[in-house]
């Protein structure tokens, strides 16, 4: 199978390396820095149970490699839509793409059932580039849940124990494709589950994120401060719920236990993501994880004071901080 990872972030880069341990033919997309590295040195991941040294094939030039039967997109959501010519280069015509992304998809309505079927939101996927050059047919959704850094380019410090990475189609089909990925991907303490409900784990994710995400930007802390303060622990019920409530105005059970959530994310020493580009002024997703979700609020009639004020407030500072920008 071959696979090529666009994107040598943190999460680009472990999956690269598991992919190369999985025996795929692997590549990998990099630029600047990061590809300067790869080419030299590999890909180096390092978690609390093992280490993977991963000598991938590393490019910036994709139409070097050619069609591939699966493109992983490891770059973030607002980025996406910059790097569709390229990424076309590399489909033929029964290629997929996994887009592994924080936050509400652009193809996340396709196939669905009900009156949001096929629903589409601009701010996702401006003049529905993404649908109509890539087109839904071809998406795979990807959530993992994993703490990851980069410490230098192109090697990689995992936080997470055992962390867990679902895969699923819109249409939560089981291919054969999608079930050998899978099993080139997981091994050691990684779990990788080919799912029929990616929209339940999507927002299982969402519930978890939105929290450390908004409640991050605010404070710029992670959950392990954040949440130590009883005030704040109780803005992260308040959240949950709400977003529990919007999923289910969907039709979707995430099944999280805030108590639990709660229980797990106060030993979390990793700032999110979106935390970290907020605070080195970098491109966020703010509107994949932020205001997407506010929009499924409308779109189903579903009253969310906690989060359309969190929203509005990080929506400020990262305008501020020319890490958000509507224009």
């Amino acid at each position: 199978m071959k696979v090529c990872v666009y994107g040598a972030g943190p999460i680009g880069c472990f999956i690269a390396a598991r992919l190369y341990k999985g025996g795929s033919d692997v590549s990998l997309i990099a630029r600047g820095t990061n590809l300067k590295a790869i080419r030299s040195d590999g890909v180096s991941i390092h978690t609390p149970d093992y280490d993977i040294h991963a000598p991938v094939r590393v490019t910036d030039d994709p139409s070097s490699i050619g069609p591939q039967d699966i493109v992983i997109v490891a770059v973030k959501a607002p980025a996406q839509t910059n790097i569709l010519s390229p990424l076309s280069g590399l489909l033929g015509p029964n290629s997929k793409v996994v887009f592994l992304q924080n936050g509400i998809p652009w193809w996340f309505f396709h196939g669905y059932s009900g009156a949001l079927a096929d629903r589409r939101m601009d701010a996702l996927d401006p003049s529905d580039a993404m649908w109509q050059q890539i087109g839904p047919e071809r998406a795979i959704g990807g959530v993992i849940f994993i703490g990851a850094d980069s410490v230098s380019p192109g090697v990689v410090h995992v936080e997470t124990a055992k962390p867990r990475l679902y895969l699923g189609t819109p249409s939560g089909e089981l291919s054969p494709m999608l079930t050998e990925l899978c099993a080139a991907i997981r091994g050691d303490s990684l779990t990788t589950e080919a799912v029929s409900d990616i929209r339940k784990h999507i927002l299982n994710k969402l519930q978890m994120n939105i929290c450390s995400g908004l409640l991050g930007c605010l404070s710029n802390s992670a959950p392990k401060y954040a949440y130590a303060d009883p005030p704040i622990a109780d803005a992260v019920r308040v959240l949950v719920r709400e977003v529990g409530v919007v999923a289910t105005a969907l039709g979707i059970d995430t099944g999280v236990d805030v108590e639990a959530m709660l229980a797990r994310t106060r030993s979390q020493q990793h700032r999110s993501s979106i935390v970290q580009d907020l605070d080195n002024g970098r491109l966020m997703e703010f509107d994949a994880m932020f205001g997407a979700p506010r929009t499924l609020a409308q779109w189903t009639g579903t009253s969310t004071p906690m989060l359309d004020l969190l929203v509005a407030l990080v929506k400020l500072r990262a305008q501020q901080a020319g890490a958000y920008s509507t224009s």
